[in-house]
């Protein structure tokens, strides 16, 4: 006779206009951990807040094994031993993510346009893809990246809308460059913004010795500000004085 499958219970909400989907997480984990799940509905707000009470929790999921309550997804997985991200904590995984999928961009690009995927124009498009897709995520809440950004940006502390136009510049470079067109605008805008944003990552990080996020990716960055930052700036000036040397 076979060996019975370990047991649990899984509370999770299921009404019909809407799955908790961290419910679907934990019963998912419970699956792949070899568990056979009780999986129970609670389908109305009424059943909801009668199961909170009865049980003194604030939150569903909730998972008991061998009549012990473990708790929702993420104390799900403490008791599993696996780790649950801290929602504050410094990462560099967007930028990673970023600049490899831009890399791969630019690659693919050249091979269509060239039938080589490692050219001058794959490196010069890597930046300019990097630069366009930065500007993006800045623009999906200009506000809060101002925000961010006025933290640590030299002219935007003493003009408080250039953190506002930033993202604009950034992208409308990024895009000239990736087209090479109107150079006489694309080259002074990435030399100007490369430039200032460099001088003011290097004060804040590194004579100022300031611990800040990064709103190189988005208001809502956990990017350390530091060498990324220091480095996006750096290529965006490079990338200028690459297409000034490349019409001289």
């Amino acid at each position: 006779m076979g060996c019975m499958a370990k047991q649990a219970i899984l509370y999770r909400m299921v009404m019909p206009g809407h799955i908790c989907p961290y419910g679907l997480k934990a019963k998912h984990l419970l699956k792949r951990r070899g568990f056979a799940v009780d999986d129970r509905w609670l389908t109305t707000r009424a059943e909801v807040d009668a199961f909170k009470a009865e049980y003194g929790v604030q939150t569903t999921p909730q998972t008991f094994i061998d009549g012990v309550r473990i708790g929702g997804h993420d104390e799900l997985r403490r008791n599993f031993g696996l780790s649950v991200a801290d929602p504050d904590a410094v990462s560099y995984r967007p930028v990673i993510a970023l600049f490899a999928m831009t890399a791969l961009m630019a690659l693919a690009a050249s091979f269509a346009a060239y039938g080589d995927a490692l050219t001058v124009r794959a490196a010069e498009w890597f930046i300019s893809f990097s630069m366009i897709v930065l500007a993006l995520l800045k623009l999906q809440d200009i506000d809060r990246f101002a925000t961010m950004f006025l933290n640590y940006d030299l002219l935007a502390r003493r003009w408080v809308p250039y953190a506002t136009v930033y993202p604009f510049a950034e992208g409308l470079a990024g895009v000239l460059m990736t087209a090479h067109a109107l150079p006489w605008l694309s080259i002074p805008v990435a030399l100007f913004i490369g430039g200032i944003g460099a001088a003011s990552v290097f004060k804040a990080v590194y004579i100022d010795k300031r611990a800040l996020k990064c709103a190189c990716v988005g208001g809502s960055s956990r990017v350390p500000l530091g060498f990324v930052s220091l480095t996006e700036n750096l290529a965006m000036v490079g990338m200028a004085f690459w297409m000034l040397w490349m019409l001289a």
